[in-house]
């Protein structure tokens, strides 16, 4: 673990109870994003619907897929634009439903810690343009790309991702037709906008000083990560289906961009994907920006053919 790095004053304002002392990074490489903490409001009493009953979304529209007992639960991507967490309770599991826009990062952790359920904040500070969490038990820092504590009492432990997916809302639903989904969390609220126009078309990413990733490859396209390996979404949605490292990964469809069009339902086309292992069973994975993956894995294998 390394010593805490100097930081500024406005770091560390408004954090009294976080341990700075612990740290696993350098806190110079941790920065404001704009809102403060909890600026951007998770949801912490998330209520459902039936799938028959969503009237509001289009086709089209992104969503995560939760598949881990009880009724498949889909979590509308419009929400997390406004909120980036989600803090439920599956089939008897706490979990940490997370979206980052910046990174395009949709992670599902178990949300304990030591056995213990926690929930989780946003504390309005990134590190390389991904969002930086905070657990309300203890006010650690969490970096959400990759489910490890960084700063505070938890600094070095990590949490345990679940198998979840990226999908449209009509895959869904036309699988899961006893399904629930996620209900709008505020009323008469304009959910279904983009803050993020061409976001991911854009040169470089938002707030992003760090190394780009190597041989030529768009920053800003999109990787599927399984553990410390890429592999472009390009070459899935080319060659429709690739077995390497121990996993399958197939083009399962089409979802519209959640970071393209301010209309998120109007977004180009992007494929979605599924990751299974030889038994069929879905593994944890990240669809992330390439310089993302780049940022948090260095050394990681890049899968391009």
């Amino acid at each position: 673990m390394l010593p805490a790095m100097a930081y500024s004053k406005s770091l560390k304002s408004g954090w009294p109870d976080t341990d700075f002392s612990k740290t696993t990074v350098d806190l110079n490489s941790i920065r404001s994003g704009g809102p403060g903490k909890d600026g951007i409001p998770a949801i912490d009493d998330p209520q459902f619907i039936k799938v028959a009953d969503e009237t509001r979304l289009a086709d089209r529209e992104p969503v995560i897929a939760l598949e881990i007992g009880g009724p498949p639960r889909a979590y509308p991507i419009r929400y997390f634009m406004v909120h980036e967490i989600v803090n439920d309770v599956v089939n008897g599991t706490p979990v940490a439903v997370t979206f980052c826009p910046l990174c395009n990062s949709a992670m599902v952790f178990d949300a304990r810690v030591g056995g213990k359920p926690h929930t989780f904040g946003v504390s309005g500070n990134l590190r390389n343009s991904d969002m930086v969490m905070y657990d309300r038990q203890t006010e650690s820092w969490w970096q959400q790309a990759v489910g490890e504590g960084i700063v505070g009492q938890h600094a070095g432990a990590e949490l345990k991702q679940l198998p979840s997916w990226m999908e449209s809302w009509a895959d869904f639903k036309a699988r899961n037709p006893d399904g629930i989904v996620l209900n709008a969390p505020r009323r008469n609220f304009n959910y279904g906008y983009n803050p993020y126009v061409n976001y991911d078309s854009s040169a470089r990413p938002f707030l992003y000083s760090g190394e780009l990733p190597p041989n030529g490859i768009d920053p800003m396209e999109r990787v599927v990560r399984v553990g410390d390996s890429a592999w472009p979404m390009t070459r899935i949605a080319a060659q429709r289906s690739i077995t390497e490292a121990g996993v399958t990964l197939t083009h399962e469809g089409q979802q519209a961009s959640a970071l393209d069009t301010g209309n998120i339902a109007k977004g180009k086309p992007v494929s979605t994907i599924r990751v299974r292992d030889a038994q069929g069973r879905d593994v944890p994975h990240d669809v992330m920006f390439a310089f993302a993956f780049q940022a948090f894995f260095p050394d990681g294998n890049w899968r391009t053919n």
